[in-house]
């Protein structure tokens, strides 16, 4: 018997050996993929313990880990890996003593929104805090845009109890470990080379690199609790934390200053940070350029004359004083332009440019993928501007590239290169650069890490800017915690080498889709799965923000339920000489993919895991029997069509159970009702009049809804429109295309370009009024039929109701002044064409609306199948059903989202052209 054997004989299956969630965990954020042996999701800090307490009886490592969220390969190895996110408690909050109490997996936003009625908060701020957990920040040091006001975890940290390597527990805090033996060998660790730990560590704020072995210093009070920070889970995990808060001001105002450069801006940062900022944040020309790519302009507010920018945040306790310290600032910086802002909708665009860094600078402006391995560097802050200068050369001698941002008042700079990992020799050519940038920090006095630690990616580089005797120090520190060295192998001390186990490399195939034509990804699925690089984001809670991703994860909490689970999952599909298409553990996951495309805006690094499911569908099937409801729910247009002539037979047959049951439908499902006259019947055709328009006339429309059809209708004629059809009743695909029959859904586009030719050719707008089928037109069409310039035309050419209407000259809605309504916007709508004008025409109407975040969980097929209809009803819980209020009107332009707000409330919803046209004089 294995000892892996005998571990999950004494703890049972939540020991998880199986391949699949070996994968899931196998990487984090950085370059890196190693499979742990085994992975426990520990459901308390006694399981925990009891986990580590056998391991060590059984000789087994043990790697702690948090969200995941790691960049340097801190949170992966090849041991049982520890997820401990369900400790998630947060025990106290202590308003007069300004701290709190809090267990490792507590997300560092929960955190900020337990502290923030006692007008508190949590001053280390990365910007992954939507998800990252306080753990993983103990580990690594995190720090974030405040540092210069608040400093970082170490700062911020009174007590740890910790869970040593054998399954003790010992509470580390000011003057003592909590075990008098350790103290006594610490102490004496440090007592033999005092010189070495006052002249190496501890120089700067942003000194991450290695342990804190300044804190033990005598005239730092023996801090043992500050010691752990940044210690990776090493020496010990954290199993608890009293961790300090930090009063918040009451007012913002934010300051942005433009430069002719990143280094002109970092050489400017000291003056500012001399008027006592919150923060002092850079970035470059080349990061905006790639967020206006990828989002459109409208994405990044008016910035300053400039190709580097410092974003400097200012305090006060009004608003008035909050403007007067950023003016101040502006004064003072010598910047060739800037501006003080105080708008709370242009200052959240400023910042979100910042926190999705990490995700968007993911391609390089010229659209090469860039990746993680140096970006996280740190020098004193006067020595930036000559450091970076220096980074460029360096850059440019190795024939490097990226986008650089960071946290420039106190010295520490973010950045993602074109390293060429796939290419035969891009690790060894990788490696020299690394060898290299070390070198250069250790010129400038600086640090390896600033805040993300070092793990896998810089360990190995530790030579290079500490002594060796500075290094032996830090072994027997690491000896005297973990004698065995079974607490995170690989990480700080007896490092991997910077260059072994790269989840990126030669070996990759270029895997060319047969489905979709991926353009920004080059055709290549590996590539495009690739996008990942495990920042995260999916598993934060985006529905507040009116965001949507990833509702399967908010809905269960499984990694391989979020975008990036699914994602690692796919990246070792595709790894291999041919691609497994039938992998259980990719259906698994996909299984509970919505296709609802929200992470293809809301994903920094643009993942569309809808596109991938139904490529890998598309594969998997082709030419095979597909399950049932491939045919049922996947041919509905077809049905649709058929039903239509006798609706109360269909309708009849539909609400029986067996019926449901043999075509796949969960019986619980009420299912939507055919119309007893399909909206052709209904239309007649328009007056004349000087503007055309081609109303898409979609399944959905056509054969359960028709009233929609009519209202549209009535609002484009009262426009000055003469509203035409097509002449037969064609579809866009979309059922084939979330089913993966994505050759079926070619030959249907085919006949809808036939079909709407003569209108693209007269120059006619094209408006959809289903979200889901319109998004299809305007984004999945071009990528299907790459080679047809009638799709890339329709693409073009097709706008929503709200976009047409809003772009008319003279046109004006009607008066909503006394609506106050909750608006549900289709996650397809949101993802590929925006909501803005609908929002922009509802607002100018007068009407208050409250847009819902999330997904409705009915996602077209997906609640209405089999073994979908709990998760879709969580799925509806998390955002859209609590935002319900009695006595407000509903609008859901998506016949899903419609749909499923009857099923589960009864509650009646409106498309925005029926909410119109009931305002028609």
């Amino acid at each position: 018997m294995t000892a892996l054997d005998r571990l999950r004989e004494l703890l049972g299956p939540c020991v998880a050996t199986d391949a699949a969630t070996r994968r899931l965990y196998a990487s984090d954020a950085s370059n890196y993929r190693v499979e742990p042996r085994a992975v426990v999701r520990v459901a308390s800090a006694g399981h925990a313990a009891e986990v580590v307490g056998r391991c060590h009886e059984l000789g087994l490592p043990v790697t702690p880990r948090g969200a995941g969220t790691s960049v340097a390969g801190n949170a992966i190895g090849p041991a049982v890996l520890l997820d401990l996110t369900a400790l998630d408690a947060i025990t106290a909050i202590d308003p007069d003593a300004r701290t709190a109490t809090v267990q490792p997996g507590v997300v560092q936003a929960s955190l900020q929104g337990a502290a923030r009625p006692h007008g508190l908060l949590y001053g280390p701020d990365p910007s992954t805090a939507d998800r990252c957990t306080l753990g993983g920040m103990i580990g690594n040091n995190a720090c974030g845009a405040h540092a210069v006001a608040w400093g970082n975890t170490r700062d911020n940290t009174e007590r740890l109890r910790v869970l040593r390597a054998d399954g003790s527990q010992v509470v580390a805090d000011h003057g003592t470990t909590g075990d008098p033996d350790l103290d006594r060998r610490l102490k004496a660790v440090i007592a033999a080379d005092l010189a070495v730990v006052r002249t190496e560590h501890g120089r700067f704020p942003r000194q991450a690199s290695g342990y804190a072995l300044d804190a033990l210093l005598p005239e730092r009070g023996f801090d043992a609790a500050r010691s752990l920070v940044g210690s990776e889970g090493t020496l010990g995990i954290v199993l608890e934390a009293v961790v300090r808060l930090a009063e918040a001001p009451r007012a913002r105002a934010l300051a942005v200053l433009g430069y002719p450069d990143m280094p002109t801006a970092a050489d400017a940062t000291q003056a500012m940070v001399a008027l006592g900022p919150l923060a002092v944040e850079g970035m470059d020309r080349r990061l905006v350029d790639v967020v206006v790519s990828r989002k459109g302009p409208s994405a990044v507010p008016d910035l300053p004359r400039g190709a580097g920018w410092l974003l400097v945040e200012t305090g006060g306790g009004t608003p008035a004083e909050a403007r007067a310290a950023a003016a101040a600032v502006l004064a003072a910086s010598g910047a060739l332009d800037g501006r003080v802002l105080t708008d709370a909708t242009e200052v959240a665009g400023m910042w979100r440019i910042r926190s999705d860094g990490v995700g968007l600078a993911g391609r390089t402006p010229g659209g090469q993928d860039a990746w993680p391995g140096w970006e996280d560097a740190a020098v004193p802050a006067d020595r930036l501007g000559a450091y970076l200068r220096d980074l460029d050369a360096l850059l440019a001698q190795h024939h490097y590239d990226g986008l650089l941002y960071g946290h420039f008042g106190d010295g520490c700079v973010h950045g993602r290169f074109d390293f060429d990992l796939r290419t035969p020799g891009g690790a060894a050519r990788t490696r020299a650069f690394l060898e290299d940038a070390a070198d250069l920090v250790a010129a400038h006095g600086g640090s390896l890490s600033g805040e993300h630690g070092d793990g896998r990616a810089r360990g190995e580089l530790l030579s290079r800017v500490y002594s060796p005797r500075a290094l032996a120090v830090a072994a027997r520190v690491k000896r005297a915690w973990d004698p065995d060295g079974r607490l995170n192998p690989g990480v700080l001390v007896d490092p991997a080498p910077v260059d072994a186990d790269l989840r990126v490399g030669p070996h990759l195939p270029v895997l060319a889709t047969t489905g979709f034509a991926l353009p920004n990804d080059s055709g290549d699925l590996t590539r495009a799965v690739h996008r990942c690089v495990g920042v995260g984001r999916c598993r934060a809670d985006l529905t507040a923000s009116g965001g949507a991703m990833c509702p399967s994860f908010l809905a269960t909490g499984q990694e391989q339920h979020s975008t990036r689970g699914r994602a690692r999952l796919l990246q070792d599909m595709v790894g291999g000489a041919r691609p497994d298409w039938a992998d259980p553990a990719v259906h698994e996951a996909l299984d509970l993919c919505l296709s609802c495309k929200a992470c293809s805006s809301d994903c920094p690094a643009g993942v569309d895991m809808a596109t991938y499911k139904s490529e890998v569908l598309h594969n998997r099937y082709r030419g095979k029997l597909r399950p049932i409801t491939h045919y049922s729910l996947g041919w509905l247009p077809v049905a649709a069509r058929l039903a239509s002539r006798v609706p109360a037979v269909a309708n009849t047959l539909l609400r029986n159970d067996f019926v449901k049951r043999a075509a796949g439908i969960d019986p619980r499902r009420n299912l939507p009702r055919f119309a007893a006259k399909r909206f052709r019947r209904l239309f007649a055709p328009s007056p004349q009049a000087d503007k055309r328009v081609l109303l898409w006339v979609d399944t959905f429309t056509e054969s359960f809804t028709p009233e929609v059809g009519l209202a549209a209708v009535k609002v484009l004629q009262a426009a000055g429109y003469r509203v035409e059809i097509t002449g037969r009743q064609v579809c866009c695909g979309l059922t084939w295309i979330s089913t993966g029959q994505l050759d079926t859904a070619r030959r249907q586009l085919r006949r809808t370009l036939d079909a709407v030719g003569p209108a693209l050719d007269a120059g006619i707008p094209v408006v959809g009024l289903e979200p889901s089928c319109t998004a299809v037109l305007r984004g999945d069409a071009a990528e299907l039929l790459p080679d047809d310039p009638r799709a890339q035309a329709l693409q073009g050419s097709t706008l929503t109701l709200a976009e047409l209407l809003t772009s008319t000259p003279g046109w004006a809605p009607p008066d909503l002044s006394d609506v106050d309504l909750v608006a549900q916007p289709h996650c397809h709508h949101r993802a590929v064409m925006g909501w803005k004008a609908d929002e922009a025409l509802l607002r100018t109407a007068g009407a208050k609306v409250e847009a819902v975040g999330g997904c409705c969980g009915l996602a077209g097929n997906f609640g209405v199948e089999k073994g979908h209809h709990d998760v879709s009803v969580a799925v509806a819980r998390t955002a859209l059903l609590p935002a319900l209020r009695a006595g407000s009107p509903v609008l859901a332009d998506g016949f899903s989202c419609r749909t499923q707000l009857d099923d589960l409330r009864g509650k009646e919803s409106l498309h925005l052209a029926q909410l119109l046209a009931d305002r028609l004089p």
